[in-house]
């Protein structure tokens, strides 16, 4: 309340740099106070009170705790002066979303510990699949697949992959490590000459931009070929 005690009522009079949607913009949402975002839901005060001094008087009234808050019914906050029915229903609406995310699972992103984890993870997209994929995973620094993305589609043979365009991905989306997947129609796991040659072009790019391939897996319907497994990343 102290930083508002000399500003005037209407908060389009005050500086800029102190109005709750302005000071959200310019300083990010995580300095403003309970008061200021719930002066951004009601958008507008009374006659005396500010948008922010109806915040203010709203959470003194709730002992400053959002949970007490959030335990308001519509008619409840209809009570105070400037409160409609609107904007009673609005603030219900941001405390029950805020209480529906506390209670909603997180999405932990799957972490990488081994070729195996590559192979459950990527088997069900191109394990089945009667030509050649390949994609590529694109990691964080505690090795959890941020991305996964396809970079190419081709026959029962074989398929282009583009070492620019696979580091475009990589670097686009701040990747702090790749691994390559591709799969073979045929059932057979072991690399071919052209796997080998890719691989080596790739990982020699990952040292030089500082986002290291980890691995290269080849994928069929029940196995899998793994480069770092068999020491040739």
């Amino acid at each position: 309340m102290e930083q508002y005690n000399n500003l005037p009522t209407r908060i389009l009079e005050w500086a800029e740099e102190d109005r709750p949607r302005e000071k959200l913009l310019m300083k990010g949402i995580s300095v403003l106070s309970d008061a200021e975002l719930i002066a951004i839901l009601l958008g507008s005060g009374t006659t005396n009170l500010s948008a922010v001094d109806l915040a203010k008087q709203i959470m003194a009234d709730n002992n400053q705790n959002l949970h007490t808050l959030a335990r308001q019914s519509v008619k409840d906050l209809q009570k105070f002066k400037g409160i409609g029915e609107a904007k009673a229903i609005t603030l219900v609406s941001a405390l029950e979303l805020g209480r529906r995310r506390k209670l909603s699972d997180i999405d932990i992103k799957p972490q990488v510990k081994s070729s195996g984890d590559i192979f459950n993870y990527m088997q069900g997209e191109i394990a089945d699949l009667p030509y050649e994929e390949f994609w590529i995973l694109l990691l964080s620094r505690s090795n959890r697949i941020e991305k996964k993305i396809r970079i190419s589609t081709g026959g029962v043979s074989g398929t282009i992959a583009d070492p620019k365009l696979i580091y475009k991905y990589a670097l686009e989306n701040l990747a702090s490590s790749i691994i390559l997947v591709h799969n073979h129609p045929s059932g057979n796991n072991k690399p071919s000459e052209a796997d080998c040659s890719l691989t080596k072009k790739l990982c020699e790019a990952g040292k030089f931009l500082e986002t290291p391939v980890l691995d290269h897996v080849i994928i069929c319907n029940h196995t899998w070929y793994s480069f770092a497994d068999e020491g040739k990343i």
